[in-house]
């Protein structure tokens, strides 16, 4: 593969110029060997090399590069008395045996250039060099239709204000393979199907975007757009990209479908029927405001979040022992119970120091006691950025380098502790936590500290003995800092949707493109100018007229899946499901167990009698129907980390499994006070109570057949069955 690769790129590379200027073993030789794949990590790249020969993967150490090319093994790879004479060329060219194949031609641009190097001495990298400061990728913006082409053009632009085109030599890849593909070799990009996608490029650590639009072929009327309603800047950005991609908003979703989501999406719970059919029956035009107001003020929403707010910050006895574990929960359920600014709460983790039985936030310096573990999930959890591959080496899909991730690292490098905590089956987790003032974490390649640095931000001084935390907040939760905002934006964003507008939500390099980048930038501009209220944020997107849409797809939007002229249907999160099948039959399971880390269990008594599982504050409570749904486990901060993907083991759980078939078996069940009811008050009450509607018509008449025919004996049967079958439909089962 890497040598259709290279003789792809020799096949389309325009004639090179090179000798109006000194070659850059930086900016002209590496860029040709990463074009090719040579330093990748199927090839010299690799740990180890290949055929002994190794290159540092996608050139994040030029230094070392070119002693292994023009010094190792006394300079065997390179001939300057006859550059053509040299290994390192006539290897590729396969004039003594390469198991590459033949990736380099003597009559290529690729080839001329590295003997015109060798020429000119074989210049190493130098601290002199000329600095590319970005590249940029032209047309940034095409509107264009299924089957048409795109020229693509890269130019670097240097420090000593020069600019060259360098699209002979980057590397291209589409971030949605299902909108537009592109030819490696030469950029030329081709639109395979509908929707705004973009591709990325790659040159010399840098990284740039060209976005495609590529509209359905649909023809929507201008006035269906102009009459949507619009109520906030939500609505105005979606339709704004409805209209250019020629998607047909869906109507409105009716009072049922809007009062079972928004329960389930604010507090995790399934209505009342009393509170199903008080909403039904109210005619204010403002209903829909007032119950999302009522529901942002209740407890249930402090558990709820409280709930997916722990997954981020691994709340869990698996890590932690009990006290500790209460005492970090404890605090994050108080926090989001005053309403603290997001800002504020996530200052207070990063800065965090003292006991941590007294100081809750404490805690994540003891699930995460090194400096490059620090690192890499105070990134994860509050840019959703993952730095973790750029520790051994430059990060192959973004920009941060691999003396940035140790930067970045060091700034926690003088966190300790006093007191052992103890391991997972013993010890109290008491810890206290302290600022040394010095010390710091060397860089293994160069064997040196790294000035202690946020990602994008200014050094610390070396000897300033200042927590250096405290300065890592302030750039953190700065303006300058884009990822902090919109990280916990598209979060809130994709509780409410089921999808971030990035997505994967843990994800928000540049290569990973927001589906609408407006509409991220203006929810993220709404959270800062409203001082990081998460409620404000969530009443703005529960306001808006594309939350209320219905999921039903129409003909002419049945193929969007991330650009919301519907609302997207989705199974219900583990948690949620085993809640509402407890509200629905009033038989709650025990949580009375945890399993810890190395697979035994212990007893708790955390938990009384009729916990509900959005209330529990330890991922590693036993439960095998949490488990067998898709929790979070809490063991790394990812959101990929819970499955909401169906599986047959989940089919015949609801089906014949315990969970479901005991609950109306119980003597506790719902079922026994409500087999004394009339035949229309049971499937009335059921229908409400599963699905927050009434039967229609024919569902009333069929089942009033069934129950009219069963013998006496058979009544309760009947009734566990007609539980049974709501509670296993597509209808409970999913968010819609």
């Amino acid at each position: 593969m890497r040598t259709l690769a290279f003789l792809s790129l020799l096949a389309f590379v325009t004639p090179v110029v090179a000798s109006d200027r000194p070659l850059s073993f930086r900016h002209d030789v590496l860029p040709v060997l990463s074009k090719a794949g040579c330093n990748s990590g199927g090839c010299h790249g690799a740990l180890a090399g290949k055929g002994g020969f190794r290159l540092s993967l996608n050139a994040y150490d030029p230094a070392t590069d070119h002693y292994n090319i023009t010094r190792e093994n006394r300079g065997r790879r390179i001939e300057f008395a006859d550059p053509a004479r040299s290994l390192f060329v006539i290897k590729p060219t396969a004039a003594v045996r390469h198991k590459g194949g033949k990736p380099l031609h003597e009559d290529s641009d690729a080839y001329k250039l590295l003997i015109e190097w060798i020429q000119q001495g074989a210049p190493g990298p130098s601290t002199d060099d000329t600095k590319l400061n970005r590249i940029e990728l032209s047309p940034a913006l095409s509107q264009l239709n299924k089957g048409d082409t795109q020229p693509l053009t890269v130019h670097a632009f240097f420090s000593d204000g020069t600019k060259r085109d360098v699209t002979r030599w980057a590397r291209f890849t589409p971030t949605d393979a299902t909108i537009a593909e592109v030819d490696e070799a030469t950029g030329l990009a081709k639109v395979i199907g509908y929707g705004e996608g973009a591709i990325s490029v790659w040159y010399s650590g840098q990284i740039a975007l060209a976005r495609i639009t590529s509209p359905w072929p649909s023809v929507i009327p201008d006035e269906v757009f102009a009459r949507t309603p619009k109520r906030n800047v939500i609505d105005k950005r979606v339709i704004e990209q409805l209209r250019r991609l020629n998607l047909k908003p869906s109507k409105p979703s009716s009072d049922s479908e809007f009062i079972r989501r928004v329960y389930l999406d604010v507090v995790g719970m399934l209505p009342t029927p009393q509170e199903t059919k008080a909403f039904l029956a109210d005619t204010s035009e403002t209903k829909r405001d007032d119950l999302i107001e009522k529901l942002l003020a209740q407890p249930e929403f402090v558990d709820y979040w409280a709930y997916r707010l722990s997954d981020l910050f691994l709340i869990s006895s698996k890590k932690l022992r009990p006290l500790a574990l209460k005492a970090y929960y404890d605090w994050l359920r108080g926090e989001i119970e005053k309403i603290t600014p997001w800002d504020q709460l996530v200052r207070q983790v990063v800065a965090a120091k003292g006991d941590t039985l007294k100081n809750g936030a404490a805690n994540f310096y003891s699930i995460h006691q090194d400096p490059e573990t620090m690192a890499e999930n105070v990134s994860q959890a509050f840019m959703s950025l993952s730095i973790n591959c750029a520790k051994c080496h430059n990060h192959p899909l973004e920009k941060w380098t691999n003396d940035q991730y140790y930067s970045f690292a060091n700034l926690f490098a003088r966190v300790r502790a006093k007191g052992w905590g103890g391991d997972a089956r013993s010890g109290d987790g008491a810890r206290t936590l302290f600022i040394a003032d010095r010390g710091d974490l060397i860089q293994p390649r160069t064997g040196k500290p790294q000035p202690a640095a946020p990602l994008d931000g200014q050094a610390i001084a070396s000897d300033s003995t200042e927590d250096r935390r405290e300065a890592l907040a302030d750039w953190l939760t700065s303006p300058e800092n884009p990822y902090f905002t919109r990280s916990i934006a598209n979060r809130v964003w994709a509780n409410f949707f089921g999808r971030g507008i990035v997505e994967p939500v843990d994800d928000l390099r540049i290569s990973n493109p927001a589906s609408n980048e407006p509409l991220l930038q203006a929810i993220s501009e709404h959270l800062a100018k409203n001082d990081y209220d998460l409620k404000s944020l969530m009443r703005l997107i529960l306001r808006s007229e594309t939350y209320r849409r219905s999921s039903t797809p129409l003909p002419e939007n049945e193929g969007d899946q991330k650009y919301y002229s519907r609302y997207y249907p989705r199974r219900l999160m583990a948690e949620v499901l085993q809640d509402a099948i407890t509200s629905v039959t009033r038989v709650s399971p025990k949580y009375n167990r945890i399993t810890l880390s190395d697979g035994s269990t212990e007893g708790t008594s955390l938990y009384r009698e009729g916990t509900r599982a959005l209330q529990l504050s330890d991922s590693a409570v036993t439960s095998y129907f949490l488990k067998t749904f898709g929790r979070n486990e809490r063991e790394i901060t990812c959101e990929c980390e819970r499955s909401n993907k169906p599986s047959m083991v989940q089919v015949l759980h609801l089906s014949n499994g315990d969970t479901l078939n005991n609950n109306l078996r119980s003597k506790q069940s719902r079922v026994n006070t409500m087999i004394t009811q009339s035949n229309g008050d049971i499937i009335d009450e059921a229908y409400l109570l599963c699905l927050s509607r009434r039967p229609s018509d024919s569902e009333r008449k069929r089942l009033q057949n069934i129950f009219e025919v069963a013998p006496e004996t058979e009544r309760r049967g009947v009734v566990e069955d007609l539980f049974w079958a709501l509670m296993t439909s597509r209808e409970f089962l999913f968010q819609h």
